[in-house]
């Protein structure tokens, strides 16, 4: 979807947006997770959602996958549409949009298989069975991951004879096999060590060239250092989405300066 969004707002914006979310609500049985947000999430850009914990980012980013369905109860309610579908609509299969939204977890999480068939799980579930679309799919995806020549030469060792932060890179490149059009992040790097951490930091940016990310973070730095928007969330509402930059240097929600001051959090 490349359509023009803007919102009233003290810091108004506008961009080319890749999804938009219309009162979004969202409920763990009779608890209200997420009230009433509206936002929209940029074009090959990289998003970024903050706040304190407990304040609904990872059930937010869940939302735009599907996961929530995984588990009885939970309930949605609004709309987040992509290519103008309500990828929450009842009617819309959650398979399909895994597929075009993957999701990348807070620690590493390869299968108990290869390193050729961790990154191939996705095309295998989609019922693709040439050898040779997998082989070209996998090296695609492996080097978009930067882990191709780390692994050329080692494709049937076991995912988990990998480092912290080759694994995450593998569970990045099983992430992108289907070619989605959004990866979901979630604290990807908290897991990992200093160098881990830059290295996935770098790559994120240079993936937004091809796909749209959304990354939940802990870290107010992290943030700061490579996302290009920044949504503040506290307790369930979005209070605040603009610029990353802006929202670090003047922010116009009182909560978010206070979250960013360290008065709360």
């Amino acid at each position: 979807m490349v359509k023009e969004f803007s919102e009233h707002s003290p810091n108004s914006y506008t961009f080319p947006a890749k999804a938009i979310v219309q009162n979004l609500n969202f409920f763990y049985g009779s608890f209200h997770a997420l009230k009433n947000n509206n936002f929209a999430i940029p074009e090959n850009q990289v998003t970024a959602l903050i706040g304190p914990s407990g304040c609904g980012k990872t059930t937010l980013l869940r939302c735009f996958n599907r996961m929530h369905d995984l588990y009885p109860g939970n309930r949605y309610g609004g709309e987040i549409l992509v290519d103008s579908v309500n990828i929450l609509s009842k009617k819309v299969d959650p398979i399909e949009v895994r597929m075009r939204i993957s999701m990348v977890f807070q620690k590493p999480n390869p299968f108990p298989k290869s390193i050729y068939e961790n990154v191939a799980y996705g095309l295998r579930v989609r019922g693709e069975k040439r050898r040779s679309i997998i082989d070209e799919k996998v090296e695609q995806a492996l080097r978009g991951a930067a882990l191709w020549d780390e692994v050329k030469d080692r494709l049937n060792d076991s995912g988990y004879e990998l480092s912290g932060g080759q694994q995450q890179r593998l569970c990045i490149a099983r992430a992108l096999i289907t070619d989605p059009e959004i990866v979901l992040f979630d604290e990807p790097t908290s897991a990992l060590d200093p160098i881990a951490t830059a290295g996935i930091e770098e790559l994120i940016n240079h993936l937004k060239e091809q796909v749209t990310i959304i990354i939940v973070t802990h870290s107010m730095q992290q943030a700061a250092r490579f996302s290009d928007y920044t949504a503040f969330m506290y307790l369930g509402e979005l209070m605040e989405f603009n610029q990353t930059e802006i929202i670090f240097s003047n922010p116009s929600n009182m909560r978010t300066k206070d979250y960013i001051s360290g008065k709360i959090g």
